[in-house]
Formats: structure tokens, C-alpha cells, sequence
């Protein structure tokens, strides 16, 4: 059925985004339910096959079922390809299908494109969708092929080696976190080659696809007389995402080195903590059973994996970059200043009133969804629900291994939880929120008392 140009256009940008990733979860669907998908014998619920396209469009990777134990080869290469879909994002792959088409792209589909990414201009977001495709495909290529030729060694034939290297690959860089070991990482304990791979995959698919663009254009410009500035997102994205990396590795090493990490070498509760600090940040790949770790580190994971990847990336949760803003308003409120300056920019009014809506909303949600998993999972204990709400909401992945024991209404919750963090909170609340509506008068203001 075809949606008429006047029909669309009653929508805002954010909602025909929602509406489309709608219909991406229903491709994803009858994708991994097509004849050949499945291994002989095996049969997948409805609830259960919906729950994994929901969290393969949205790149999270929880699962009820095992993806080993299910799929087929083909099975997984669909499932490689909805991950494609919901890590470079659908108006990304839309847009590079365009293009090869030569079909035009109209005012529309930018200003679609620019709410996806959560872009501010319409000016080059064709280009910056032409460069998003290029380099996440170099990325997984590199990485698939360095991690094929290396697990090779460990497969019989050449064909096993290169279907786990570049699952392994797509995997990481999308930070779907889905495997098919059935145990994730952990054959690879002490592995520290596989790790670090997967590691730089994981950070190049969280840092931000801006970012990569213009530490690309810094190394082919790195020869000009006139000096590169990089943007001010680059510098805030970068230094925050750099100081929750090495902040979670600390915190992780210093919490379990006595409880989970106990009898471990140095170099092993090292590793063990900044892969975990890694991928609890958007990509919930695991090296050590995380079931192990204490109730304080299980809180202060799911606090990283609320935080999530950075911005016009492939993670979820509240974004680096509204954390950052958030932390230096408070920072300036408490030294009596009305204004944030950093890296000698200043920071708009309006970009702190879209922070701390996201964190509110984010929270709230967040509460909602423990309080009713609270009812509908009496047993699970209320860190496991936690664990679990967190991880869906920034994408993650990550469980405690309860995910295929949750109830109907409680799978329900958290594929909601994981379409609203790969939709975006500010997209999602625009969708909400209806047709912008220009206010042409003020009102008086006036003091209230706060605090």
C-alpha cells in the first residue's frame, strides 16, 4: 500500500522516523523467519522471534533464545544483515540505496536523515551518510578478515573461521553484542588479541560516526598549512567517552579484584575490567560470567549501560554528550555562573534544557519499567530487573541471565525500552509531542523559589 506525499506530510520528521523503524522491525522479522532460517528441529515462539528481530533492529543483543542453537548459516547471515540495518541506521541505508539508484534526495529525506543522526543542519547530511557507509564497511571488513585469519587456528576449515570472524566483527562495530558460542566472549578469557580487536570495534561503532569523519579528515588534511580544529562535539564526546572508559576500568578492578577477580593475575583483572567497561557501554559482549559479579558492580554496570555510546552512533541510553553537559552545568551552577563554557565555546541554553529532559524522561522511564517488572517478575531479584531494564534501554546487551525466564509482558517492556533507545529519547519525545507549534507571544516573568 502506498502512503500518499500528502499523508506523510502531516507527519514531523520524528514521527515518520518512529513509523519506519516500525516497519524495519517487521522486515527484520520476516527476515529471520524465512524458509532455510532455522536449524532443523527448531521451533521459535512468535513472542520469541519478535523479541529478537526488536532487539537486532535496535542493536542490543539480549536474547531468549540461543542464536548458535537456532540459526542456521544463512540464519545468521540475515541476522548479520538486520544488524546492518539497525546499527548504520535505516535512513542511512535507505539514503546509500538512493544514491545508488541515482534517485534524488529531496528535502524530506534530508531532514529525515538529519533527525536519525540527530544532526542540527540539513547542510551535507547526504555526505555525511556517504562517509557513515564507507567507514563502518571498512571497520567490519578490517576487523572481520584480521579475526577470520586469526580463529582460523581454532576451526577445522577456512568457511567456520570466516563466518565467526566477521559475526564476531559485524557484531562488535554494530555493539549488538549478539554471539554464536552460546557463552560470548568467554572462550576467549585469555585471549588478549580477540579482545583488544573486538575492544577498538566496540569504541569505533560508540564514539560517534562524526567523530570518525573528522579524525578521518584530521590524517588526510594533517599535512596542511592551516591548522585542523576539530568541532566541539568531537572534543566533548572523546574526552568523556575517554574518562567513563578508564573510570569504569578503575572502578570494575578496585570493586572485584577481591570478590569475582579473586586469585586472578594482574594482567587478567585488567583486562577482565576494561572489556567490561567497554562493552557496558553500549555493546554487551562479556568475557567473564558477570553473574559473578557483586550486587555493587552490577548497579554501578547498569549505571554505564544507562549512560550508553555517544551520540549519531550505533549505542543507546541518555548519550555521552548529555551526560557531559549536564555534569558541567552543575559544575558552573555551583560556582555561581549562568553560562557553561568549555574548550572556549559556550555551550546554548537549549542544549541543557534537551539534557536534563532526557535524563528525566530516561529516569522515569526507566522507574516505570522496574516497578512494573517488580509486579509482573516477583521473583527475579530487583538488581536482575535492573540489570536487565538498563541494558535494554542502552542497547546493550548484557543479562544476568534471566531474560528467557521474564513473562510475556515483561519480554513486552523490554522490547519497548530497547525500539526508545535505538529511536533516540529526543525523537521519541518529539513523536510524542506532535507538530511544532511557534508560541508568537510572551508572558511576564517572574522568580520561584527552587531548592
Amino acid at each position: 500500500m502506498r502512503i500518499s506525499p500528502e499523508k506523510i506530510n502531516k507527519y514531523t520528521p520524528a514521527q515518520l522516523i518512529v513509523f519506519y523503524y516500525f516497519m524495519a522491525i517487521t522486515v527484520s522479522y520476516i527476515l529471520l523467519n524465512l524458509p532455510g532460517v532455522y536449524l532443523p528441529g527448531v521451533h521459535v515462539t512468535f513472542i520469541d522471534s519478535l523479541f529478537t528481530a526488536v532487539s537486532a533492529v535496535s542493536v542490543t543483543g539480549l536474547s531468549t533464545i540461543s542464536i548458535g542453537g537456532t540459526y542456521t548459516t544463512f540464519g545468521l547471515v540475515m541476522l548479520m544483515l538486520v544488524l546492518q540495518l539497525g546499527g548504520i541506521g535505516i535512513m542511512s541505508l535507505g539514503t546509500f540505496f538512493w544514491l545508488l539508484i541515482k534517485k534524488r534526495i529531496g528535502l524530506r529525506e534530508r531532514q529525515l536523515i538529519m533527525v536519525d543522526h540527530n544532526q542540527y543542519s540539513l547542510q551535507g547530511v547526504v555526505h555525511l551518510i556517504q562517509e557513515i557507509i564507507k567507514i563502518i564497511f571498512v571497520i567490519e571488513l578490517t576487523g572481520g578478515l584480521i579475526l577470520s585469519i586469526y580463529l582460523k587456528q581454532f576451526y577445522a576449515t577456512w568457511n567456520e573461521a570466516f563466518l565467526h570472524g566477521m559475526f564476531m566483527a559485524v557484531s562488535a562495530t554494530t555493539n549488538a553484542g549478539f554471539d554464536i558460542t552460546e557463552a560470548s566472549l568467554m572462550p576467549y578469557f585469555g585471549d588478549y588479541f580477540v579482545q583488544t580487536i573486538v575492544m577498538i570495534l566496540i569504541v569505533l561503532g560508540a564514539i560517534g560516526f562524526p567523530v570518525l569523519i573528522e579524525v578521518k579528515s584530521f590524517v588526510k588534511r594533517r599535512n596542511d598549512k592551516v591548522r585542523f580544529r576539530f568541532s566541539l562535539f568531537t572534543k566533548i564526546t572523546t574526552v568523556t567517552f575517554g574518562i567513563l572508559l578508564v573510570f569504569g576500568t578503575v572502578v570494575l578492578y578496585a570493586m572485584e579484584s577481591s570478590n569475582a577477580f579473586r586469585g586472578m593475575a594482574w594482567h587478567e583483572k585488567f583486562f577482565t575490567s576494561l572489556f567490561h567497561s567497554v562493552s557496558a557501554r553500549s555493546a554487551g559482549l562479556t568475557t567473564f560470567d558477570v553473574t559473578q559479579f557483586t550486587e555493587a558492580s552490577d548497579i554501578f554496570i547498569s549505571t554505564l549501560m544507562f549512560i550508553g555510546a555517544s551520540p549519531s552512533s550505533v549505542g543507546g541510553g541518555i548519550r555521552t554528550t548529555t551526560l557531559a553537559i549536564a555534569v558541567l552545568f552543575l559544575i558552573n551552577f555551583a560556582k555561581g555562573n549562568d553560562v557553561i563554557h568549555v574548550f572556549k565555546r559556550q555551550i546554548k541554553l537549549v542544549d541543557v534544557f534537551r539534557s536534563y529532559a532526557v535524563i528525566i524522561l530516561a529516569g522515569f522511564m526507566v522507574i516505570t519499567a522496574l516497578i512494573t517488572l517488580l509486579l509482573t517478575e516477583p521473583d527475579v531479584p530487583v538488581v536482575a530487573l535492573l540489570f536487565e531494564i538498563t541494558s535494554a534501554f542502552g542497547t546493550c546487551g548484557m543479562s544476568l541471565g534471566i531474560t528467557s525466564d521474564l513473562s510475556m509482558i515483561g519480554k513486552v517492556i523490554l522490547m519497548l525500552l530497547m525500539f526508545i533507545g535505538r529511536v533516540g529519547l529526543i525523537s521519541f519525545l518529539y513523536t510524542l509531542g506532535g507538530k511544532e507549534n511557534k508560541i508568537a507571544y510572551r508572558y511576564p516573568k517572574e522568580r520561584v523559589i527552587i531548592g
